[in-house]
């Protein structure tokens, strides 16, 4: 059987062989086209059944080769007996026939049971559908609108001559139980004749494998005559390759390709050589043309009119606004929810505590959860491109830094002039929307993208990592231990008081069993270490600071969760499971990953360092309110000077939006529903007037938790042929899951008491997956190793067949050390200008 590749029934007789490409004799496909020229064909015929399809074929039969009467009618009964198929069982079914069959594999042994609904042999083809055809699960590879061909081939004893006929049906028509499972038919090959020519089977294989060829079906729809047929066959042949005999294996399988070639490229004029090549599915839509690049597209030509390019994003957008609701009703979205929604409250956690930093409190972890859950609720809501997620970025965190160092140098209050900063950058955006200069973006090139993506998913690898090493700091190991001086560990506690002398107590430390000191009870004075702390005293001794196996279990939640982050989103392209547990296991990976570890964290037991959020909506400095108001701490002069801050921020806001809409908006992806850059910028630089105003974190879109949320969303077909990878139909782009996220936002204030069993380092796990995940989706990282491998041992991809290997390798390291001098400058104070460096 095909659908794409070929099947065949292992001599066992039980089950489908793997899919694998046909290797054809050559002599078949040369006897398949005298055929097709000498032979019966019937272009199309009306028929109801496949009795009357074989009285018309035989009736139809040219004088020459007319067949006598009763060989006619020996023919009909043998054509028009019933086939036998081989049913695909589940495993379920394979074991419950091995348990309820104990003569099984013993032949003559047992006797023969009659099946209801099944073929018997010899019986006469059903016209209506046998229930092993309605049940068989092999329809759930078929996709939709498919229809049917047949090839009967075989040895005869009683013609003299071949028989050969070709049928097309006019319209599809249901042939009964001839077909393995109900689908209707539109194609008929019939091939018999005497056992003296050996080569019928071959013949039918040549006939299969050029109905399963894409071009060679579109000829035989609108073939009109024998020579159109003809026409096309020659056309398989011309692309026909050769292996010569004795360099290969005729009876080895060759397995299926991971990605065939176009239509298009298969229909160009020049040779298969001379076009671009992809290097599987998402890389061959950007083979071609960099990836991202829209330089064609609509979106972003210019209109010549005064905020022209935002009525067009919005004209653009509106038709859709509907669906981007009703799409988001599928189980995918919940997975993504979840997924975006912990990577969000673990990056807010993060900035807001870097803020609260570098701002006295200013801004701390709770004004991040309010300012991103707001903006990126209005954002989701109103914006041309609802699958990007916002979030503070690390030269926004410098330029807060760097102003409120000033301010304090200054003397001048710094929310107020962050508020007239905020404004200037608002007014600043809405001149670059009205003047449509989002068009800029089509200059950006893969070297900008790559460079941009590549750094942004450097930090989130680099900050994952360096929070884990620093919890080495908060729960030390104790590196000296040695089980010979295990009598000498002990923790007491001090406490001075006033009118009191010192009193020594021991205190009950979180010691394993081999640590734990046994101590009489009337020196039990019941302290532990908070009381101790607490009451003013502090603690002596030798084992005071270890914290006992807390950074180990930690590394241990941190590894888990990212390998098994990464194993279970590649199951989907596993050979385990049926396809719907894989897709399902992919879809919910990192969910699955973060349940598990977060259950052996609990099993543990251990105090490992947990998710904390803010459980009262108060500012975390008490000195400030929730609204800034304009004027009376600063001096009048303040509100014009601020212009110049501003430019900067808002080159900053502009680069980092627009690289991140542009690497989002790649073609890749396949997106239907369009870009919308003049839409988005005008949302953040809006979004800039309410933060400053609230005194609330400015925002713009985060590379990498936005790429994370598109991975989330990749939509594949439902159905796919034996040995084909499932084809990537693109994102489900909706508005949906990103409110869904933002509004958990805005409610974790009163999720505290749950999201507080979560362990920080299974967190940082999911972090460093984001990171490695959006780095691999990058060309850079595949020219990177390219470094690393000899010529002979190079994959076969595009570039490398067009451009030489050392201009690849020249291009690769003036990327590399580009990117080096970018981290270089994001590590000093002059990182709020490293947008503009890219």
């Amino acid at each position: 059987r095909w659908i794409k590749f070929e099947e065949k029934v292992e001599d066992s007789g039980e089950r489908w062989s793997a899919p694998h490409i046909p290797a054809l004799p050559l002599h078949s496909l040369f006897q398949l086209r005298t055929c097709l020229q000498k032979g019966l064909m019937l272009l199309d015929l009306d028929a109801a059944s496949f009795k009357e399809i074989i009285d018309k074929v035989l009736s139809e039969q040219p004088e020459e080769a007319e067949l006598q009467p009763a060989l006619k009618e020996r023919l009909a009964a043998l054509l028009l007996l019933q086939p036998r198929h081989q049913p695909t069982k589940s495993l379920l079914q394979l074991l419950a026939e091995l348990g309820l069959s104990p003569c099984r594999g013993r032949r003559h042994s047992c006797p023969t049971r009659k099946t209801k609904g099944r073929s018997e042999p010899g019986a006469q083809l059903s016209k209506t559908p046998l229930k092993e055809q309605l049940r068989n699960r092999f329809k759930k590879k078929v996709p939709p609108g498919a229809e049917a061909a047949h090839v009967a081939v075989g040895e005869v004893e009683f013609l003299e001559k071949p028989f050969t006929a070709f049928i097309r049906l006019r319209h599809g028509v249901s042939l009964g139980s001839l077909a393995e499972v109900a689908l209707p038919s539109r194609f008929l090959f019939i091939l018999l004749g005497p056992p003296k020519m050996k080569a019928y089977h071959e013949v039918g294989r040549a006939m299969a494998t050029l109905l399963t060829d894409e071009l060679f079906q579109s000829v035989a729809w609108q073939a009109e005559h024998r020579e159109d047929l003809i026409a096309g066959m020659e056309a398989f042949l011309d692309e026909l390759i050769v292996l010569p005999p004795g360099k290969w294996d005729p009876s080895a399988r060759i397995p299926p390709p991971s990605c065939l070639p176009s239509l298009h490229r298969r229909t160009a004029v020049d040779s298969p050589d001379q076009q671009p090549h992809s290097n599987g599915e998402m890389a061959g839509a950007g083979d071609g043309a960099s990836p991202g690049h829209l330089h064609s597209g609509e979106e972003l030509e210019r209109t010549g009119r005064l905020f022209g390019g935002l009525l067009r994003d919005i004209r653009r957008k509106a038709p859709w606004y509907g669906s981007d609701f009703s799409d988001a009703l599928h189980p995918q979205c919940i997975s993504a929810v979840l997924y975006i929604y912990l990577a969000t409250v673990t990056n807010a956690i993060t900035f807001g505590g870097m803020l609260g930093d570098a701002t006295a409190n200013m801004q701390g972890v709770l004004e991040s959860f309010l300012g991103t859950a707001f903006a990126g609720f209005i954002f989701c809501l109103f914006s041309g491109q609802p699958l990007t997620i916002l979030s503070s970025t690390g030269p926004v965190l410098v330029f807060e830094r760097l102003l409120f160092s000033f301010s304090q140098d200054h003397s001048l209050d710094y929310l107020e002039f962050r508020l007239w900063i905020g404004l200037w950058v608002a007014f600043f955006g809405v001149v670059l929307v009205a003047t449509e200069a989002s068009h800029l973006v089509r200059y950006f090139t893969r070297f900008t993208e790559e460079g941009f993506c590549a750094l942004i998913s450097l930090i989130f690898i680099y900050d994952s990592l360096k929070k884990m090493l620093s919890l080495a700091d908060a729960f030390p190991i104790n590196w000296q231990y040695r089980l010979d001086n295990v009598t000498s560990y002990s923790c007491t506690c001090n406490l001075r008081r006033l009118f009191n002398p010192i009193l020594t107590c021991p205190t009950t430390t979180h010691l394993p069993p081999l640590f734990s000191m046994q101590y009489p009870p009337a020196t039990l004075a019941g302290l532990s270490r908070t009381q101790c702390l607490d009451q003013g005293g502090h603690l002596l001794g030798t084992s005071c600071q270890y914290v006992p196996d807390v950074t180990l279990i930690s590394f241990l939640l941190f590894g888990g969760t990212f390998l098994s982050c990464t194993a279970l989103k590649r199951f989907r392209s596993s050979c385990y499971f049926p396809a719907g547990v894989r897709k399902l296991v992919s879809d919910f990976a990192v969910i699955l990953a973060i349940l598990a570890f977060c259950a052996i964290d609990a099993v543990l037991g251990l105090e490992t360092p947990k998710l904390l959020v803010p459980s009262e909506l108060k500012p975390t400095n008490p000195e400030r309110g929730w609204i800034v108001f304009p004027f009376g701490a600063n001096p009048w002069w303040v509100c014009l000077v601020s212009a110049v801050p501003a430019v900067l921020v808002t080159i900053l806001i502009f680069m980092d939006q627009q690289i991140t809409a542009v690497i989002l908006n790649r073609r890749e992806y396949k997106l239907q529903k369009g870009a919308g850059f003049h839409l988005d910028l005008l949302c953040v630089s809006l979004l800039m007037v309410v933060t400053s105003v609230t005194g609330l974190p400015w925002y713009v879109s985060a590379t990498v938790i936005s790429l994370a949320h598109m991975e989330s969303l990749r939509k594949e077909s439902e159905t796919s042929a034996p040995g084909e990878l499932p084809e990537f139909l693109g994102i489900r782009e909706q508005r949906l899951t990103g409110l869904a996220v933002f509004i958990l936002m805005g409610v974790s204030v009163f999720m505290a008491p749950v999201l507080k069993h979560i362990p920080m380092p299974v967190l940082y796990g999911v972090f460093l997956h984001m990171g490695v995940a959006a780095l691999n989706s990058i060309q850079l990282l595949d020219r990177v190793r390219l470094l690393l491998v000899p010529a002979k041992h190079q994959p076969d991809l595009a570039y490398l067949r067009h451009v030489p290997l050392r201009r690849v390798h020249l291009f690769t390291v003036i990327q590399l050390l580009c990117l080096a001098l970018l981290w270089v400058l994001k590590s000093t104070t002059a990182a709020i200008i490293f947008p503009v460096m890219v």
